[in-house]
């Protein structure tokens, strides 16, 4: 946990993990535990950590997909191949004991944790929900025998300078002909009494064939209520319902709190969140962090809705622009709504493969 904060220490683009949250790996009750196990190795020179990085065994991820695969995260290390060669041959071995036949990654317990190596957009401020690294890691990893699988790109998100009555007409018009309506809450645990339950079932047939993604436990989502709970503020999320009040799109945006993070490494210090509650009330960007819509309403353009959501978020609240996180390359679909906006794509990240 110590290593990559002093490999970072004065990196201006290095966002940290909540110190706390990344403790809980170490737990045997930890909520992936129940479908998956993992091994933590550490390099050191003369007494010295030089890298770290972890193993994965997803079983949930391995049935679904009908795979043989161990993930590797939590890779850092300092620019030396032999590190690099020895913290990957201990993930290999691992991994073969276990009878898997390829190792893949970066990828976490499950999409929702921090994936993919950036290999494009080293100057800029990671989003707290994704993992900075430096430049040559890429070149580290390949030199291993890795390759490609997949790309994930990433935007910012400006407002047009015009406003978008055309959309709102549109929106409007598309929650009338499918009798849709917004939900509504009094507060957070309101929120999460009425539509906790159903929010994941949204989600789990919204990334039911998106790459890596692994169906929801109870431990799961027990878990990120909870996380919810701290960190929702109403006027970050969006949710449309059908006639029967069940959820069919939604949409969900944290205020970033990259710079309120940065000082203290990720410890929930007193002024860390003076600083994250600065954050949350008056947030300068918006991180796009889950965005939903059911089967049934996906060729329907009920995604607009989302958009124009989003976008009075932005006017409504002054931010500056909105970061979309992760999108795989070929997501045209999702990738298409962000013509609604200026967008700059800024950073790429990658998964890749190895047969062992």
């Amino acid at each position: 946990m110590e290593f990559p904060l002093r490999l970072y220490k004065g990196n201006p683009n290095f966002v940290p993990p909540l110190y706390g949250d990344e403790m809980r790996v170490f737990s045997p009750d930890y909520h992936y535990y129940d479908d998956a196990e993992a091994k933590y190795f550490l390099a050191t020179r003369e007494g010295k950590t030089v890298g770290r990085i972890s193993g994965i065994l997803q079983r949930a991820s391995n049935e679904k997909w009908k795979q043989k695969r161990a993930r590797f995260t939590r890779f850092d290390a300092i620019d030396d191949q032999e590190v690099a060669d020895a913290l990957f041959a201990a993930v290999e071995n691992w991994a073969r004991e276990k009878g898997m036949e390829e190792v893949v990654g970066p990828l976490g317990f499950s999409d929702l944790e921090r994936e993919g190596l950036l290999i494009e957009g080293f100057d800029e401020l990671a989003t707290f929900e994704e993992q900075y690294n430096y430049d040559y890691y890429q070149r580290l990893i390949e030199h291993l025998g890795y390759e490609k699988e997949v790309d994930w790109v990433e935007h910012k998100l400006y407002l047009r300078e015009e406003e978008n009555e055309k959309l709102d007409r549109i929106c409007n018009r598309l929650m009338e002909r499918y009798n849709l309506h917004r939900a509504e809450a009094k507060n957070t645990n309101d929120f999460l009494k009425k539509y906790a339950g159903k929010f994941f079932d949204v989600l789990d047939e919204s990334y039911k064939n998106i790459y890596g993604t692994v169906p929801f436990t109870d431990k799961m989502k027990k878990e990120l209520i909870r996380s919810f709970r701290q960190i929702i503020d109403l006027r970050y999320v969006s949710v449309v319902l059908d006639e029967n009040d069940n959820p069919v799109c939604l949409g969900l945006c944290f205020p970033s709190i990259a710079r309120a993070v940065q000082p203290s490494g990720g410890r929930l210090t007193l002024p860390t969140l003076i600083r994250i509650l600065k954050s949350v009330e008056k947030p300068r960007i918006l991180d796009l962090a889950l965005v939903g819509v059911v089967d049934e309403y996906n060729n329907k353009g009920i995604g607009s809705v989302l958009i124009s959501e989003v976008i009075h978020m932005m006017r409504d609240l002054g931010v500056e622009y909105c970061e979309t996180n992760l999108n795989l390359e070929d997501n045209y679909g999702i990738l298409n709504q962000w013509k609604m906006f200026n967008a700059v794509q800024h950073k790429r990240r990658r998964c890749f493969v190895k047969k062992i």
